[in-house]
């Protein structure tokens, strides 16, 4: 392999699907990344996604807890995991001579995990004391409400925490039926980012997997998002006794693979990107001492997502803040940015997404991602000529459809 994110891929005969780019390093990260969220839990299974996540540490057919908690910590390694909407990514940070260890370890927890019985009602009461930690929190429940509305009826729109009542009703049994019907090579990917060969890395999945029986596949087929015919309400207040007001703005968008998703991404760094420079944080914090967070968000699944502004301030403001948010989201969909203006995102968002190459996990991640949802890679290169084929017309058109007044939810916390 050479440097500079030439990604190498491979299905190996039982369908586990492995892709590798190279970097300069003694570190390597790793990962197996499941097509199993919480979209893709049936009625009676919210939570169950997280919920295995958790328990896919607590046992295998040849270890303990224990011995998978220290596998990677005695020898300096990191191993970790998350659950999203549609996917759970189990991954490793190690030195290069320990990534056979990584690789054995993450096959064998996400193929031969057991899920027993005791070990679940020890760690439901750690995840129902995630979710009380996050109802504390409405800065970040907001989040999960607003989706609620927008995917109401949809297991899109479940929390992914799942609710203490159901989670203490699940069972090994209902935790086995589930991984056999998700957690299965075909529908999985093993990533490694690092300096190692391909070849190296189907070595070593191959030594562990070749007495995996391969049977029939159970029927695992995803639901698509159709969105309601009557579409969302246009404005929820929740009472939430609240020190300050939180505030969210925002509708359903497109799916990672529209043509239009780019347009929509630069626009969003525009308004409320990580910079200071923003938009919505000049008119809503330095010109007026509104707010101490204003952020615009940009959520994409593979058939739909999400695009939202969130802001906190004091009650009395709410009403002047979101008039300012409305002012700069109407300022996008009169006229287009002038070539200038354009040129200055571009290059704006170019240096952000350069330097976010640095994050080599996230890098790691991501890609593991795209493959597994996609089915192809994407290098930084790649997506910088997509950026530059952009035109300040099709961010103007693109502005014109999502920021439209009729179209967007607000949700606010009193």
């Amino acid at each position: 392999m050479t440097e500079g994110m030439q990604h190498e891929t491979h299905t190996l005969p039982c369908g586990l699907r492995i892709v590798c780019a190279p970097r300069r390093s003694q570190v390597v990260y790793c990962g197996i990344a499941v097509d199993a969220g919480t979209r893709d839990e049936l009625n009676g299974e919210s939570g169950m996604a997280h919920f295995t996540e958790h328990m896919t540490f607590k046992g295998t057919a040849h270890r303990s807890p224990r011995q998978i908690i220290t596998r990677m910590e005695s020898v300096g390694g990191d191993l970790n995991a998350y659950t999203g909407k549609e996917e759970t990514v189990f991954y490793c940070t190690m030195l290069r001579p320990h990534l056979a260890r990584a690789i054995e370890l993450l096959l064998d927890i996400t193929l031969h995990s057991t899920y027993p019985q005791r070990e679940m009602e020890r760690e439901v009461e750690v995840v129902i004391d995630e979710i009380e930690s996050y109802n504390d929190s409405p800065s970040e429940l907001i989040y999960d409400e607003f989706e609620s509305l927008l995917f109401a009826g949809h297991s899109l729109g479940r929390n992914i925490l799942g609710e203490a009542e159901r989670l203490r009703q699940l069972t090994s049994t209902d935790m086995l039926a589930f991984t056999k019907r998700l957690y299965r090579p075909e529908r999985m990917v093993l990533y490694v980012y690092g300096d190692v060969e391909m070849r190296q890395v189907c070595r070593l999945a191959e030594r562990h997997l070749q007495d995996l029986a391969v049977g029939p596949q159970p029927d695992a087929r995803r639901t698509a998002f159709v969105a309601p015919q009557t579409g969302t309400p246009q404005h929820v207040v929740r009472q939430r006794d609240t020190h300050q007001a939180h505030v969210m703005i925002g509708t359903r968008c497109f799916g990672a693979e529209d043509p239009r998703q780019l347009s929509l991404f630069m626009l969003n760094n525009l308004l409320g990107g990580p910079g200071m420079s923003s938009r919505l944080n000049m008119a809503l914090r330095e010109r007026n001492g509104l707010v101490y967070t204003v952020e615009s968000n940009l959520t994409n699944y593979t058939d739909t997502g999400v695009w939202s502004v969130y802001f906190g301030c004091d009650h009395k403001d709410v009403n002047r803040c979101r008039h300012l948010v409305m002012h700069e989201l109407r300022r996008l969909t009169e006229e287009p940015l002038s070539t200038r203006a354009m040129e200055a995102a571009r290059r704006q968002l170019k240096g952000q997404i350069g330097t976010s190459y640095d994050n080599a996990e996230n890098v790691a991640i991501g890609m593991a991602k795209r493959f597994l949802h996609y089915g192809r890679t994407q290098t930084m290169e790649q997506l910088f000529e997509r950026l530059d084929a952009l035109t300040p017309e099709r961010l103007w058109q693109t502005a014109q459809e999502v920021f439209a007044p009729e179209n967007l939810l607000t949700l606010e916390y009193e």
